[in-house]
C-alpha cells in the first residue's frame, strides 16, 4: 500500500457534510497530520471543528480552494451528492480525490466517477457501516469502490474513524457492497420485530430478551457466522463446510418448526418465520433433506 504520502497522510482532507454520521466521523481528523477542512449548509455545525482546529469552508468549492485534496462527502441524498461532486469538479485539479460516503444508487456513483475521471478526478464510493457508535468509537467499516490506488490514498484518513476498509473494485461496487450488507440489518431488524411479537404473546420480558439477543450475536457474529463462502451456488458435496451447515440447517429447521408451533398456539402469524423455514437451506447453499442427522 506504500508509504503514508500514497495513503493520505500528510494530504489536506476535506469534510462536506456534518450530520448525524458525518460530523463523529469528521471530528476523529481534527488531529489529521495534513489539516481539515469542514462544510456544511448549516453553520453552527462547523463551530465545534472549528475551535479544534479545523478550517471552516463557506462551500464545496472553497473546500478546495482551501487546499484539500482528498474530499469526503456525506451529504443526504443522491442529488445532493451530484451537487457537491460537481461544484467541486470546478475547482479541483487533477489527481484530488473525491469519497462519497452517503449512501446512493450505484448508478450515480457510476456516473460521477465517469464525469471525474473526465477531469482528471478519482471517485471513490466508500459507503460505511457501523452507524453513529461506530463513527464516534472510529469502528466504521468503508465499502470503497474506485481504482486502488485512490482507495490506497485514502486508507490513512479513513484510518481515522474505520478499523476496516475493504476495496470492493470499480466505483459502484462499494455501494453495491453496502446495499447488500443492509440488507442483512433490515431484513434481521424485521426477523427482531417479529421475535418480539412472538416473545410478548408469550409473556416474556422484552428487555431482557434483547439483551440476550445482543449478548449472543456479539459471541457468535450474528447473521455474519454464515458469510463464510465465496460463493452463493449451492454447495458441492466435498465442500468442507458442508457438515458444518448441515448441522446449522437441521438446528434452524427445528428452532424455526418450535417458534411455528407456538406461534399457532398463540394465535399468532410469523410470516418471516414461514419464510425462513422455507428459505433457509438454499440460504445455507443446500437443499431441502440435506440437514445432518442427529443434531439438537
Amino acid at each position: 500500500m506504500g508509504d503514508g504520502r500514497h495513503q493520505g497522510g500528510d494530504e489536506k482532507v476535506g469534510w462536506i457534510g456534518l450530520g448525524q454520521i458525518g460530523a463523529p466521523m469528521a471530528a476523529r481528523l481534527v488531529d489529521h497530520p495534513g489539516g481539515l477542512v469542514v462544510c456544511d449548509v448549516v453553520p453552527q455545525a462547523t463551530e465545534r471543528l472549528a475551535g479544534k482546529g479545523a478550517t471552516v469552508a463557506t462551500d464545496a468549492a472553497a473546500v478546495v480552494r482551501a487546499g484539500a485534496t482528498i474530499i469526503s462527502v456525506m451529504v443526504r441524498d443522491d442529488a445532493q451528492v451530484r451537487d457537491v461532486v460537481r461544484m467541486i469538479l470546478t475547482v479541483a485539479a487533477p489527481g484530488a480525490v473525491i469519497a462519497v460516503h452517503s449512501t446512493i444508487d450505484p448508478g450515480t456513483a457510476e456516473a460521477l466517477a465517469a464525469e471525474a475521471d473526465a477531469s482528471g478526478v478519482h471517485l471513490v464510493d466508500a459507503p460505511v457501516s457501523g452507524g453513529t457508535m461506530g463513527a464516534h468509537s472510529g469502528r466504521l467499516a468503508v465499502l470503497a469502490g474506485g481504482t486502488r490506488e485512490a482507495v490506497d490514498r485514502c486508507r490513512g484518513p479513513f484510518s481515522a474513524f474505520a478499523d476496516l476498509v475493504v476495496h470492493f473494485g470499480p466505483a459502484g461496487t462499494g455501494t453495491r457492497a453496502k446495499i447488500a450488507r443492509n440488507l442483512v440489518t433490515f431484513a434481521s431488524f424485521a426477523a427482531a420485530g417479529e421475535a418480539s411479537r412472538l416473545a410478548a404473546a408469550a409473556g416474556l420480558d422484552l428487555t431482557a430478551l434483547g439483551e440476550v439477543v445482543r449478548h449472543s450475536d456479539a459471541v457468535t457474529m450474528g447473521a455474519g457466522a454464515i458469510m463464510l463462502r465465496a460463493e452463493a451456488a449451492p454447495m458441492g458435496a466435498d465442500d468442507g463446510l458442508r457438515p458444518i451447515f448441515s448441522h446449522t440447517l437441521a438446528l434452524g429447521e427445528k428452532d424455526l418448526d418450535l417458534a411455528l408451533t407456538l406461534a399457532a398456539e398463540l394465535g399468532l402469524d410469523l410470516p418471516m418465520a414461514s419464510q425462513a423455514r422455507a428459505l433457509l437451506p438454499a440460504a445455507l447453499g443446500l437443499h431441502v433433506g440435506d440437514a445432518a442427522e442427529g443434531a439438537t
